[in-house]
């Protein structure tokens, strides 16, 4: 098993993100987050799905998938091969859509949807919060693109969104878990939050012992702590 990355429990790993990365994509954001590199696209399409028809607002969903060739452990077969998503990509997309969705007042989206495609290319733990936060920047390209073409008068986005791993790794509270890490950790969490520091989504799970309210506690700061440094970063990008 890969050793994990010699980093104190409270440091990122490194995290860069190149806008404009394909030619066609309304925002393309290649996003490295350590040894995890997603490529996140996002589709401007005129329609929405059916129950939003005639309410004059959008939709912003999202799709995630893994080359075959991203993780270690092998050729991971395309779904289209199986004629159905696996459940894990399922979980994770739907996730990444109720994230994004968070980030946007649809009314002033008008009917039309943005669709973020996430596709990892390469995969070291974190490929969801990767997702998240890469597809943030793409919307933010994509609503930019809309405002200059003058398809819409004001940015629909209220609030950038992101999100990290966080851990309970040999007893400590540990900050965004690489694989090695995260595959051996005791408490392993996601947390999806607002710039302005409200929470979109938490998944924790114990893997061995039932974890305390004051390690939860511990697990949500460390979170906030790394969450601040991502919007900074998402910032300056």
């Amino acid at each position: 098993m890969k050793k994990p990355t010699k980093r104190n429990g409270d440091r990122l790993r490194p995290i860069e993100f190149i806008r404009n990365f394909t030619k066609h994509a309304a925002g393309s954001v290649l996003v490295k987050w350590g040894d995890t590199w997603v490529l996140c696209t996002a589709s401007v399409e005129d329609k929405v799905p059916p129950f939003l028809k005639d309410t004059g607002r959008g939709w912003v969903t999202a799709e995630y998938s893994m080359l075959p060739s991203s993780t270690g452990g092998g050729r991971k077969e395309r779904d289209i091969k199986k004629l159905r998503q696996d459940a894990r990509s399922t979980e994770i997309q739907r996730l990444i859509g109720r994230s994004l969705r968070a980030a946007v007042d649809t009314a002033k989206l008008g009917e039309r949807q943005i669709t973020i495609d996430c596709d990892v290319l390469q995969a070291d733990g974190g490929t969801r919060c990767a997702s998240i936060t890469g597809g943030m920047v793409a919307l933010e390209d994509a609503v930019a693109k809309l405002i200059a073409d003058g398809k819409l008068a004001e940015s629909p986005i209220v609030h950038r969104v992101a999100a990290v791993s966080v851990g309970v790794c040999n007893g400590k509270p540990t900050l965004d878990l690489d694989y090695a890490l995260d595959s051996t950790a005791e408490v392993d969490m996601n947390v999806v939050m607002t710039d302005d520091g409200r929470y979109v989504e938490l998944q924790g799970t114990a893997e061995h012992n039932p974890f305390t309210e004051e390690s939860l506690g511990a697990l949500r700061a460390l979170a906030r702590k790394g969450l601040k440094r991502i919007f900074g970063l998402m910032k300056e990008a």
